[in-house]
């Protein structure tokens, strides 16, 4: 899921484009490559092309989550403190943010193809070495190279969206969860196969071959014809449009390909225009407490069971046990890997990420976005709180499983309000400030799951729950509802309805 914010920007800003329009040739037909796109449909290009850059995801989450799953053993190795566990999440993150800005700017001048490639061998390469790091500070460094290179392979979603008719490209951000979930599963059940056998250091190794082999495979997907065109390579556009049609047994449309006009790109200050700027601020508020709440309940969990928290024995949680095993627990550096049931609870909890898709799906459509956004925050909010209580290990397992299912839920309508709010001018770069503050609540997140949870767990869930409730009263009173409202194209002039 955390797959993330980077998908609906790609997604949404290909849909419409605000251009001044050019006189073609007089007697002269033309096209466009969106008009391309559309006649040619959807074919045995598009189900490869939506496997192999949809797997990016699955390289994506196993290369994310493997902190979640090796935190406990390099705390045993080096004797971390909490905060040092944290922090290597965060950098991880940080590494994500600051190359993502890069990446992608360099994606537009070099192409999405090259970056791509560029991300994955600098991704495997930096993984690799990770698994050799001999301290914790090289640890730390080399997995902010990892998220650094992680972050690129946002171009293979952008490649994936700049080939698909317009008609199927609302299905493929809900499909491509899939990816995320097997990812994120994938690397859990290796996790309990390969840490308690060969090592952490094995598992970093064996996590970095899904992303090795679709290096291998990336030559099968051209570069983006709508790039080419941009760049003025038309004969390289063409003929990449040309072998889709063959490979789908479909035809061209007839005429010249035409190469748009420069289009309007989006300011800063659209984004505080009076009449955005309530929405901006609120909008940004909801994407870093989601990201915040997310990541929270990924650490958190790994914090409950890395703890044992759960209450399973008959003592009260704040009841001090006498025993050598309580006085580890106390320690700073205290270490105590996953167990199989540990393992298995972060399977069926992650599981619940799609859980309620259906239920969201209906919600969204029928309730309208902010209510139903209201509705799963403020929900978020309780099971944050409902995670103090003392139950069995198959309660404490329920509660998980909902707040992922939760917060996955809210991710969804966050990503489609924010993509429908905003005019076709600014809204990849409303989509995209709203993804730096993702990040930033990602990167905070550690802090309260693995350092504050082990001075104060009932404080740390409050911190949380209040979180999520800013979010829901936040989405409550935000003053524009897209439900049923047809996409602006730009900003409405004073007087002039938009």
């Amino acid at each position: 899921m955390a797959a993330a914010p980077k998908e609906a920007v790609n997604t949404i800003a290909l849909e419409e484009i605000h251009t001044e329009g050019q006189e073609p040739p007089k007697g002269q037909k033309t096209f466009t490559v969106e008009e391309a796109v559309e006649t040619i449909g959807f074919g045995r290009f598009h189900i490869a092309l939506f496997l192999i850059m949809g797997s990016t995801g699955v390289a994506e989450a196993m290369e994310i989550m493997l902190i979640a799953v090796v935190s406990p053993l390099i705390r045993c190795e080096w004797q971390l403190h909490d905060w040092q566990v944290a922090l290597v999440t965060t950098m991880v993150f940080f590494g994500y943010m600051v190359f993502s800005i890069a990446l992608g700017l360099l994606a537009d001048r070099y192409g999405r193809w090259k970056i791509l490639l560029l991300s994955f061998l600098w991704g495997a390469y930096f993984s690799l070495l990770t698994s050799f790091a001999p301290s914790y500070i090289w640890f730390v460094f080399l997995r902010t190279m990892v998220g650094g290179g992680v972050s690129g392979h946002a171009q293979g979603l952008i490649i994936k969206t700049e080939f698909l008719p317009t008609k199927y490209r609302g299905y493929m951000l809900p499909l491509s969860q899939v990816f995320w979930l097997a990812g994120s599963l994938l690397i859990i059940g290796l996790a309990s196969v390969v840490n308690p056998t060969i090592g952490w250091r094995w598992l970093i190794r064996i996590a970095s071959i899904p992303g090795i082999i679709l290096i291998l495979v990336f030559k099968f997907i051209p570069e983006s014809a709508r790039y080419n065109v941009s760049t003025g390579n038309m004969a390289a556009a063409l003929a990449t449009l040309r072998r889709i049609a063959e490979i789908n047994g479909a035809t061209m449309p007839e005429g010249v390909l035409q190469e748009p006009p420069k289009e309007r790109r989006g300011r800063f200050k659209d984004l505080i225009h009076p009449k955005y700027l309530r929405t901006t601020l609120q909008i940004w508020i909801i994407w870093l407490g989601i990201a915040f709440a997310y990541y929270g309940v990924i650490l958190a969990s790994a914090e409950l069971l890395e703890r044992d928290l759960s209450c399973s024995s008959t003592a009260p949680l704040g009841e001090e046990d006498p025993g050598p095993a309580s006085e580890e627990s106390r320690s700073p550096c205290h270490c105590r890997p996953f167990g199989p049931s540990a393992y298995q609870t972060m399977i069926i909890s992650t599981a619940g990420e799609i859980a309620l898709n259906p239920v969201n799906i209906l919600g969204i459509n029928f309730l309208g976005r902010r209510l139903s956004l209201c509705i799963t925050m403020g929900c978020t909010a309780l099971f944050f709180l409902l995670l103090n209580i003392c139950t069995s290990s198959a309660g404490m397992t329920g509660f998980l499983f909902m707040l992922r299912a939760l917060v996955s839920a809210n991710f969804n309508t966050i990503y489609i309000y924010t993509a429908e709010v905003y005019p076709t001018t600014m809204r990849a770069l409303g989509m995209g400030t709203s993804g730096s503050l993702c990040r930033v609540g990602a990167m905070v997140a550690p802090f309260i799951s693995q350092v504050l949870m082990s001075a104060s767990f009932l404080g740390a869930l409050c911190l949380f729950s209040s979180v999520c409730v800013v979010c829901a009263i936040s989405a409550f009173t935000l003053p524009i509802e897209t439900k049923g409202r047809a996409l602006q194209v730009c900003i409405a002039t004073p007087g002039v309805p938009a």
